[in-house]
């Protein structure tokens, strides 16, 4: 009885062992993937979540895997701490094995910040943005023909055509047409990875926190030493 206990422990921990050396495996394959997809010059962090990993091997499909991109700039728009999950993930073990490109995730979410000095470097010539992480505040001048106006307008965030716009909803004393004058968006909606689409924005102490996704994304593109 004493046998069979020290061999099934000697068992567990090589189970172990090789459940860990096989899901470093697997993450340094999905990282080169996810790098290629997204455009990138450099792996990113990546990390399969739930244990046991084999039985997720076996069956090729792995409910979630999350990276860091890290900040990053896209159309000419800085994006810092930029976070993804991908989102059942079907990655058959022999494909992974011989780099066949045949992986996919079901849905693939990104999260990252819009700094305080990226919105109010896209804000109207004259504008300047402020805020403190519950509101954001546009104050300064318009031209509206050969006059000057000052404005005060607290900000709207929204989600535009799968971008994000900040819309004026209220200027003291400035009648609403100026409104248009100190609304605009932010212009990096068409060049996140993924093709995800920005679903929701909110403002946060360091700036503007959005999140964006998309479904069946493939993870398939040539190694980085290949391109």
């Amino acid at each position: 009885m004493r046998k069979l206990l020290v061999f099934l422990i000697v068992l567990g921990v090589l189970l172990a062992v090789v459940d860990r050396v096989a899901v470093a495996g697997v993450e340094r394959d999905l990282s080169t993937r996810i790098a290629a997809s997204a455009d990138l010059d450099r792996q990113p962090e990546v990390s399969i979540e739930g244990f046991p990993f084999l039985t997720q091997a076996v069956a090729g499909r792995y409910p979630e895997v999350r990276f860091d991109l890290g900040t990053l700039t896209y159309g000419g728009v800085p994006v810092k701490n930029l976070q993804g999950t991908a989102y059942d993930v079907t990655a058959p073990l022999a494909d992974v094995l011989q780099n066949r490109a045949d992986v996919r995730a079901g849905r693939l979410t990104v999260r990252g910040t819009l700094t305080r000095a990226t919105i109010d470097k896209y804000a109207p010539k004259g504008i300047k943005i402020s805020g403190n992480g519950s509101r954001l505040v546009a104050s300064g001048e318009v031209a509206v023909g050969v006059n000057k106006v000052k404005v005060d307008a607290e900000m709207k965030i929204e989600v535009a055509d799968g971008g994000i716009r900040l819309r004026a909803q209220k200027i003291e004393g400035v009648p609403d047409a100026i409104a248009g004058l100190v609304s605009y968006t932010i212009p990096f909606k068409g060049d996140l990875p993924f093709d995800v689409k920005v679903t929701g924005v909110r403002n946060v102490a360091d700036g503007l926190e959005f999140t964006a996704e998309a479904e069946n994304v493939p993870l398939s593109g040539q190694r980085l030493g290949s391109r």
